[in-house]
């Protein structure tokens, strides 16, 4: 009863409005960045962890609804952002929730959200758009606060690109190579003392995955996405990792050149963009998905083993299952249950595997965290194999 009465007392102001491309509208109350906002309309099906979402270099080009419908109690901290800043264009959420109640918030989401130029809305019909999107298939929109006219915002909306063919990595990836030595911030034991080298990619790779790699033992640099197999090897690693990253990956093509030629030398591991790239490196084409896959609880089966994990996804294309199946030289390894997606690899002949799904969760399970210890193993293999 006390919920009718407080609307009645304060009702909504429609400050702010989200258009798709094929005209549906919802109307919002604006909070965060008063400015607009374009991309790709998607959904995450995560009850918690919104910040590592918004700190997630993957969601570059898109506006990001949450489906849980209460966000913003926690309030933002620095242990749990994912990047060196914010990349996706909005953020949708049901209800706002402007003063956190966690003993870790620092400051509020519309803080943080204001400080990253993110434009929000609050107040919208979530459940209606998520079945909406799953209808129509990712579809693009534009996130307007303020003044705005519907009818000019319903042309911009239709006229936006496809993310299909979108180059984004150049747009979030690092710009020098650095070092990472920083491990899980709860790891229970002290950090490993590094035993092995690895020069990861960054096609927008997250924090939790550089600290998981230290936790398996490795001494991380961190090299841009354009960097040439020649560099990286001169770098000495033992391994290569190929990061997550946002976009086409038939759209970023001078990475699969770069990685048929490291596969000639080192061990390599890539995880969700990284594992598209392997894939076109070995020659299996990419396809994109019909509204993608965010969320923080994807089952997929370890193949032949009768094993189900429960993993963190967060990807909009993914390799063609039929090529897949079908390349001599390839075997697939995990199976997303949802839609049978390809949710991993493994090549026969050389040390190089990948996973579509994200072992790291941040946020999400930790069903698969030993894909990292996997990776060590097969490195420790092939340095041994060399001597």
């Amino acid at each position: 009863m006390l919920r009718p009465f407080l609307a009645a007392m304060y009702p909504p102001v429609h400050n702010a409005c989200l258009v798709l491309a094929d005209g549906t509208t919802f109307m919002g109350s604006a909070f965060g960045a008063q400015l607009e906002g374009t991309g790709e309309v998607v959904f995450h099906t995560g009850l918690s962890g919104y910040q590592e979402v918004l700190s997630d270099p993957s969601y570059a080009g898109q506006i990001v609804c949450m489906t849980c419908p209460e966000i913003g109690n926690v309030g933002v901290n620095r242990q749990d952002q994912e990047s060196r800043g914010a990349f996706l264009s909005g953020f949708i959420v049901r209800h706002y929730v402007d003063t956190p109640s966690s003993w870790r918030a620092e400051r509020s989401l519309g803080e943080y959200l204001v400080e990253h130029g993110i434009p929000g809305i609050f107040g919208v019909d979530t459940r209606r758009l998520v079945r909406h999107i799953r209808t129509l298939g990712a579809t693009n929109g534009v996130l307007a606060t303020g003044e705005f006219d519907l009818d000019e915002l319903r042309q911009r909306a239709a006229a936006l690109p496809s993310m299909a063919g979108s180059n984004l990595v150049d747009t979030v990836t690092c710009h020098e190579p650095y070092g990472w030595t920083e491990g899980s911030l709860w790891r229970e034991q002290d950090t490993p003392t590094p035993t092995y080298r690895v020069v990861a990619y960054d096609y927008g790779v997250k924090h939790n995955i550089l600290r998981m790699l230290v936790d398996a033992g490795f001494d991380v640099t961190v090299v841009p996405a354009t960097t040439p197999a020649r560099e990286a090897l001169a770098l000495a690693p033992d391994g290569v990792f190929l990061s997550n990253g946002p976009g086409d990956p038939s759209a970023v093509p001078y990475a699969p050149d770069i990685i048929r030629e490291l596969l000639d030398h080192k061990p390599i591991f890539g995880i969700c963009l990284g594992h598209q790239l392997l894939g076109r490196a070995l020659g299996i084409p990419t396809s994109k998905l019909r509204f993608g896959h965010h969320g923080a609880n994807h089952p997929t089966s370890v193949v032949g083993t009768g094993r189900v994990l429960i993993a963190s996804v967060n990807h909009g294309f993914a390799l063609d299952s039929k090529a897949t199946e079908e390349h001599p030289d390839v075997d697939i390894t995990h199976i997303n249950l949802n839609d049978g997606c390809i949710d991993g690899i493994r090549h026969r002949q050389r040390p190089a595997f990948s996973v579509q799904f994200h072992p790291e969760a941040s946020p999400g399970p930790h069903d698969a965290r030993d894909l990292f210890l996997e990776f060590r193993r097969v490195v420790s293999q092939h340095r041994q194999a060399a001597v």
